[in-house]
């Protein structure tokens, strides 16, 4: 129980910025088991950001709430996966070969490619959950469960990468590589049911078990995204997984809003 608890705290120190015990020493080696629980760190973030919009819209308004549970989700994570989002537009919209592509992800400075990509990234993710929340009627239960399925789902996408692909990174300075290697079968499982259980929750709260094709989709977007960075530079990289967890997250709003319009 004691180490499990050190790899859940691995991952709140990888993936967040919430302070962890100080017994708890880091090892890069802890990183892949600690995968297990990345979807339950979105349980944490989709809790926060959830928490945040229903104060502040009780405060002032929704939209302001949107906003602030947005911002509330990178302050937590360290921007982190919208950096990775970032650097992997840059990478992929400036580079044409796999040398060049795995050099500008590396660059820490943010180029047009990856600036515009969070503009259109941040701007779609805000006006789907506003069309979100009116659908869902300000209820502050499906509120909550809508944004914990959200993070949860799209952080286990990356699990599955990293589970069932190669790293394309050759070198061992990537901060990302320790994540990469020896995720077993009973790391991805264990990912995988943090991942569905609030899901369920979610399709019985609806009365509606047409969510659970959500599912579906993810894979669809995780399987095209992981295609393309293969084709490139012969499988991920860290930047890559953050990629895949952002345009997952959109992927489940944007489901969930066309499901919403027509059930």
């Amino acid at each position: 129980m004691r180490n499990q608890l050190t790899l859940f705290f691995v991952a709140l120190q990888f993936y967040t910025r919430i302070p962890i015990p100080k017994w708890v020493v880091f090892k890069s080696e802890n990183l892949s088991p600690a995968t297990r629980f990345l979807p339950l760190i979105g349980w944490i973030v989709g809790l926060v950001s959830a928490l945040t919009f229903l104060l502040v819209s009780y405060l002032t308004n929704d939209s302001i709430a949107i906003v602030s549970s947005v911002i509330a989700s990178i302050i937590l994570t360290g921007a982190l996966h919208e950096d990775g989002f970032a650097d992997t537009c840059d990478g992929f919209g400036g580079g044409w070969t796999r040398e060049k592509i795995l050099l500008i992800m590396k660059d820490s400075r943010i180029g047009t490619y990856g600036a515009v990509g969070l503009i259109c990234l941040l701007t779609l993710k805000i006006y789907l959950l506003q069309a979100l929340v009116i659908q869902a009627n300000n209820n502050a239960s499906l509120v909550i469960l809508l944004m914990v399925c959200a993070h949860t789902l799209s952080r286990f996408m990356p699990a599955i990468v990293i589970y069932s692909q190669p790293y394309a990174r050759d070198t061992d300075d990537s901060k990302s590589k320790p994540v990469a290697h020896n995720v077993t079968a009973t790391t991805l499982a264990i990912a995988a049911i943090f991942a569905l259980l609030p899901l369920v929750l979610f399709s019985m709260s609806i009365g509606t078990p047409m969510i659970l094709l959500s599912i579906g989709v993810l894979l669809l977007i995780t399987w095209l995204l992981n295609r393309y960075f293969t084709k490139w530079i012969g499988g991920y990289t860290g930047d890559c997984l953050g990629a895949i967890q952002q345009v997952s997250e959109i992927g489940f709003y944007f489901f969930m809003v066309v499901l919403w319009k027509f059930i």
